[in-house]
């Protein structure tokens, strides 16, 4: 249930974002950076309100290398959370399509939701991996910073300058795609006109793919692992 909140929570956050994206009056960096301030109610949600999120989870990796967890616990927790995630941001695209909001502005919503769906499925599979890698070195460590706050005015401090950046500089988020694929499919199964370039679910496999193993090599190795070996506790003399 947490998992399937967690998911919500970021297809949120890619909501808001896309509501950004589709005033065409906006300039380059400012659509880009406030899209990424707005997208950063997500991870916010996650970590104030409570759940769990796969990308944040990746740093069960601190735990396992301690050894206070086991390898089979690591991969069962990674499995059923990125599980949960997709039928949270699948089922909150449902319920988005649904309302008609992606009606909004003329349909730039829609056509918007589309137009990123389509540059996500076009990535080659080493351009996805990388983003993935470098998506999520920013989202753990906003996770590892947040944990440091005691307000959620601190927790926000630590959590939306990461988060922001990450989304300005197009670097790619596993769960994030598990939300606007699933909605570009839906747009375009009731609008032909967008429908020239269709959104497949082959494609979202082909870019979860790579997408998630960066997720997990950036979140468990390079924050997670890294943090460990600075910090891991020596056996006395």
């Amino acid at each position: 249930m947490l998992g399937v909140l967690a998911g919500a929570f970021i297809g949120l956050g890619s909501l808001a974002f896309l509501l950004v994206k589709a005033d065409a009056s906006l300039g380059f960096a400012t659509s880009q950076w406030l899209g990424g301030l707005v997208f950063s109610i997500g991870l916010l949600l996650v970590v104030v309100a409570g759940a769990e999120l796969f990308t944040g989870n990746n740093l069960l990796a601190l735990a396992w290398a301690d050894g206070q967890i086991g390898t089979r616990e690591v991969l069962r927790n990674w499995v059923l959370v990125c599980a949960a995630n997709f039928v949270g941001a699948a089922g909150l695209a449902v319920l988005v399509y649904l309302s008609g909001h992606t009606g909004a502005h003329g349909g730039a919503v829609a056509q918007q939701v589309v137009k990123v769906a389509l540059a996500k499925q076009a990535l080659p599979w080493q351009e996805a991996l990388f983003r993935g890698v470098l998506c999520n070195v920013l989202v753990c460590l906003a996770v590892w910073m947040a944990m440091a706050g005691r307000s959620v005015i601190d927790k926000a401090v630590a959590i939306v300058p990461p988060v922001a950046t990450f989304v300005a500089a197009g670097f790619e988020h596993s769960i994030a795609n598990m939300y606007f694929f699933p909605l570009a499919m839906m747009v375009q199964a009731s609008d032909p006109a967008l429908a020239a370039h269709p959104v497949t679910w082959a494609g979202l496999g082909l870019n979860l793919l790579p997408v998630i193993a960066g997720n997990l090599l950036g979140g468990s190795v390079l924050v997670g692992l890294t943090y460990h070996l600075i910090y891991r506790r020596r056996a006395p003399d």
